[in-house]
Formats: C-alpha cells, structure tokens, sequence
C-alpha cells in the first residue's frame, strides 16, 4: 500500500501519541508499505481550525496521491473541514488514529462544547476507526454511534525493555529512605503536574523524592508555573526536572524509581504508565480516562478519584510506610506488563484492518 499520514509536529517527538504514530509507521515500512508523513504545523485551536479555509493548505493535501490516507486525529482541527472536500477529489479511504477525545477532557464547560461540535463534525467525515483503548472507542461511539470500520490496537509497553528479575522489585521497594516517584510526561496542563506538587507539599519532606521527565519547552508557561510553585514551596531539594529522557536514560530511571504518579491526568491510554509497569511499578493514576484498562486499583497500583488530593495524598503515604504492600503491587505490575500485548500485536492489527480497508 501506499499510505499517507497526516500529523501535526513530527514523529520524533516524545509523547504517546507521536511514538505511536512513529512505531506503526516503522512497522508499516518494515512490511513492505510505503507511508508519506505529511506534517502540519500545530497551533492553537481557532487558527487550526482557520486552515480547512485556506486554498493552498487544500491544494497541499491534495498533492498527496494514495491508496489510504490516515490521520491523527489530535489533528482534527485542520481537517474538519476539508475531509468531505478531499473525498470528492481523491477516491482513497480516510482512516483516523483517535489517540485522545479533547471534549472529554476536563475543561470548562463552553470549551467541551467546542470541541464536541468540531470533533462529532469531524469523526463523522472520516470512512474508519484506530483507536488506543476501548474507552477512546466509548468515547467516540458516544459523539457518532458505531457505524464506522474500527479497530482497537492497543499500545505496547515493551518499547524500552523490561525488567529481568522479579526479585529487583522486592529488593528495590525494600530501600530504605524517601519514597523515589516518577512521572514521564511532557509539562503541560493535562498531565496535572501542579495539583501533583501541592499534594505531595503536605507530606513530611523525609517521605518522598519526585523525578519529572519530559519536555520543558512545550508550554513554557506551564513549566514556569510549576517552577514557581516548586520555589514557593520550597521543594527545589526533593523535585528533580532533567527534561526529555528517552532509551536506555529513561528506562535506566525507571528502575531506580518505586511508584510511578500520574493522578490528576485524564489519559487516552497512558503508555508511559504501562512502559513503567513493565520495570515492575506500581501506578498512582486517575478513575477517569483508560487507566483503569490495566491498573487494577488495589492489585497493581492505586486509582484515585479526579481531583481527590486528600485519597492520593494518604496513598502515597501508605505506599511508603507499607513496603510489603509496595512489594506486592510492584510484582502485579510486572505480571500485569506480561500479559499485555505489544507494540508488535496492535501494529499487526492496524495492517490487517488497514488492508481490509483498502480492499
């Protein structure tokens, strides 16, 4: 097949979506297929949206020849517009990759409302379905029905390796000292970095140590937030922020960590949170979104309600205090990873769909 793919950005960047995009275009070549990345510079929304009124940014899609265009769908607001103007010129299927759903992410009400009208318009103008959980699946089904070809190909979290041994987790949540957290995530508003900060602020300062891996450049004001927070605070000693990490870096931080944190996050899927089980983590995550797909609140790691800092605040706590109970969900975990499937399965999935698709 040849394969074009629409995206904002480039494939390089480190967050989940773009790795799933860059991991099934590797495995899409490696079989034989040739994918033309077509990237699209991201804005804000409202001048986003402004391209589907653009002749040139039209005629530039239209450039493209071939069998199959796909499209990230955080890239809707470029394309809501122009899908039916692209179907009347080209007779190629339009598949989106639906890593996320913006109008059920935690916003204000006037904000859900956009991007529910644009988001309902734009999956409606699309012939089929990738989607990275059966909650982004919900989700949609929820704005347009079940009408559309789909598929779920869930992410993998094999990406970095895993830990060998079970017994490193044992011995590793038996450390004594500070409790060491992790979160790996571009510092952005959505990864509820400062609600993370002021919760850990009201436990005793010998109790915990926080890595923040990811971009400081992809909303520097955000970051300047979190920094001034951490200032004001006082806890330039126990917050540690190296920036992007990726290979052998990242997963060699992982397992120096104990406890993977991502509380106050809503997640479409959350690789990060499954890259690090595969270490033998336990996840602190969020009730709402696609966690609760394969954290097991209790088993493996703990869910907390939106915004229930009092709940995360005791978990970490018990979490330090209870090295046996750290112990056990460190190994669910590490099981949890093993009976995942990887990157490989779901990429073999996307292909068969994508061929079915075609034919």
């Amino acid at each position: 097949m040849h394969i074009g793919l629409i995206i904002y950005g480039h494939l390089d960047a480190l967050t989940g979506g773009w790795i799933y995009d860059r991991l099934m275009v590797e495995h899409l070549r490696a079989q034989g297929h040739t994918v033309e990345v077509i990237s699209l510079k991201q804005r804000n929304y409202v001048r986003n949206l402004a391209d589907n009124f653009s002749p040139s940014f039209y005629r530039r899609l239209l450039d493209h020849d071939c069998q199959l265009l796909l499209q990230d769908g955080l890239a809707h607001p470029s394309l809501v517009g122009l899908n039916q103007r692209i179907k009347r010129r080209r007779s190629c299927p339009l598949v989106t990759i639906v890593h996320q759903v913006l109008c059920r992410q935690p916003l204000k009400r006037y904000q859900q409302l956009i991007y529910q009208a644009v988001e309902r318009r734009y999956f409606k103008s699309v012939d089929g379905f990738i989607f990275n959980s059966e909650t982004t699946r919900a989700n949609v089904e929820t704005l347009v029905g079940r009408q559309r070809p789909a598929v779920v190909a869930y992410p993998g979290g094999d990406r970095l390796g895993c830990l060998a041994s079970d017994a490193v987790v044992e011995a590793r949540c038996r450390r004594a000292g500070p409790l060491q957290l992790i979160l790996v995530g571009n510092l952005t508003p959505n990864k509820g970095v400062l609600p993370l900060i002021a919760g850990l602020s009201r436990l005793p300062p010998e109790s915990w140590r926080l890595s923040l891996i990811g971009s400081l450049t992809m909303d520097r004001a955000y970051v300047q937030q979190v920094r001034s927070l951490i200032d004001r605070l006082g806890l330039g000693n126990r917050i540690d922020m190296p920036g992007p990490l990726d290979g052998h870096e990242l997963a060699e931080r992982l397992n120096d960590s104990q406890v993977f944190v991502l509380p106050f996050s809503y997640e479409g899927f959350g690789v990060a949170c499954l890259e690090a089980m595969a270490w033998g983590l336990p996840v602190v995550g969020s009730t709402r979104g696609a966690l609760k797909e394969f954290v097991y609140d209790g088993i493996n790691g703990v869910l907390i309600p939106p915004g229930d800092m009092t709940a995360f605040t005791q978990q970490i706590q018990r979490l330090h205090r209870d090295r046996n109970l750290l112990a056990d969900y460190g190994q669910e975990a590490l099981k949890t990873f093993r009976h995942r499937p990887g990157w490989r399965d779901g990429f073999h999935k996307i292909e068969s769909f994508l061929l079915s698709i075609v034919t």
